[in-house]
């Protein structure tokens, strides 16, 4: 019988992790890098529903990559377990999990439809929770203006807050704010902080001036678009200063409204490195939102390669980020808060002050390694090449041996 001490770690993921271009799959993309580079074999396990493969990049960090279909159902108030949920069950992927004994790591609530299968009651299971799901799902019937998918987000809101307590199934919740650890730990203790992970492995010195002011996101989503619509109404139109509305997939309303002022420019569907270089040039990234859930990427994007910040409080409530950023109240604040900024310059003093502390708190590696010393592994694990099964058969042939000489 041959074994191997290597440790091995199963990760669900509920969209494929590559490319990294949106906030959740920024955090696992990140997370898997990290974890493999500690010494750990990864079977990783995602539920694709519309985003290529991307099995030759995933593969240089994982030794096993499953896909399974996420399940779109055309009526999606269909039972009593949230949609998210619902639509990511796999039987395929239930008996893979099955094949070890190896601690399993979900990634967001959506990807915990087998947390308390019985099946796996003796495993150690982490869930990484991305939001609090409800609050979130809330937040999105706030901003959407369809009345469908208003409605929608208003009964999965619901759903997610009822089916929360699954979490207690779990030996170990990784929260993604101190904001959202200070609500898990209350709910169901067992809870550890583990910032987000990304795509930033040093702070660089972004220089000392840029010409316009920033805002970006992805601009499909409701929160963020809507973001930006009040922004350019309430503060880049009321200054001359160039402005700059970034990211992918516009909604009409706001490649018209941008079309209306000529200090304020639109720029879409760009690469995520034109993206970096827009928040590097810029002297100001102003970014806004209606919900504090979660930690903003887009905001520690900014801090990690830009000049400076200027947000409103739900941006930094609770991320552990409000001390690098210039924060105002109102909209009159923000925009005096622009004109003072944009002709001050991001000296050394500013840059050094950003870079020790992102250095400190949010570094990808410290990060890992707090959450793996959280994960119990078995004393040992079975090497690839020794299924479970060829297990079982060798305890019943020798359990034969035994009674047979005695």
């Amino acid at each position: 019988m041959t074994l191997s001490k290597r440790r091995i770690l199963h990760i669900v993921a509920f969209d494929v992790p590559y490319p990294a271009d949106y906030g959740g799959v920024i955090d696992i993309f990140y997370k898997i890098k990290a974890i493999n580079d500690e010494g750990f074999d990864i079977k990783l396990h995602i539920y694709n529903y519309g985003r290529k493969h991307s099995k030759s990049e995933l593969s240089k960090y994982c030794v096993e990559v499953n896909y399974y279909p996420r399940k779109i159902y055309k009526n999606p108030f269909v039972g009593s377990k949230p949609y998210i949920v619902n639509s990511r069950n796999s039987h395929a992927l239930l008996k893979n999990l099955q094949k070890d004994n190896s601690p399993i790591l979900f990634e967001g609530l959506h990807c915990t439809y087998y947390l308390s299968d019985p099946s796996l009651s003796n495993r150690f299971k982490v869930v990484r929770t991305h939001n609090i799901e409800h609050h979130y799902y809330k937040h999105l019937e706030n901003s959407e203006f369809k009345y469908f998918k208003k409605y929608f987000f208003r009964i999965e809101a619901e759903k997610l807050k009822k089916y929360e307590d699954i979490l207690k199934h779990a030996n170990k919740i990784a929260a993604i704010s101190p904001n959202d650890y200070e609500y898990f730990n209350e709910k169901f203790g067992n809870t550890v902080y583990v910032p987000a992970f990304h795509t930033n492995t040093n702070t660089d010195n972004p220089g000392e001036k840029g010409k316009y002011i920033l805002y970006h996101g992805n601009l499909s989503v409701p929160e963020n678009y809507t973001a930006a619509i009040k922004l350019i109404k309430n503060v880049f139109s009321k200054i001359k200063i160039p402005s700059v509305i970034a990211g992918n997939n516009p909604p009409k309303e706001l490649v018209s409204l941008c079309n209306k002022f000529d200090n304020i420019s639109l720029k879409s569907n760009l690469s995520t490195i034109k993206i970096h270089t827009l928040i590097k040039e810029a002297h100001i990234n102003v970014l806004y939102t209606n919900q504090n859930t979660g930690i903003k990427l887009k905001l520690l994007n900014a801090l990690y390669l830009g000049k400076f910040s200027i947000v409103n409080p739900l941006m930094v409530d609770g991320s552990g980020l409000e001390d690098m950023c210039i924060i105002s109240n109102n909209f009159e604040d923000m925009i005096h808060s622009i004109n003072e900024f944009m002709h001050k310059e991001y000296d050394n003093g500013f840059y050094l002050k950003r870079k020790s502390f992102l250095e400190e708190k949010f570094n990808n590696q410290n990060s890992i390694k707090h959450l793996l010393n959280h994960i119990k592994f078995p004393d040992y694990q079975e090497s690839n090449n020794l299924k479970s099964n060829e297990i079982e058969s060798t305890k019943r042939l020798l359990t034969f041996v035994f009674q047979f000489f005695t």
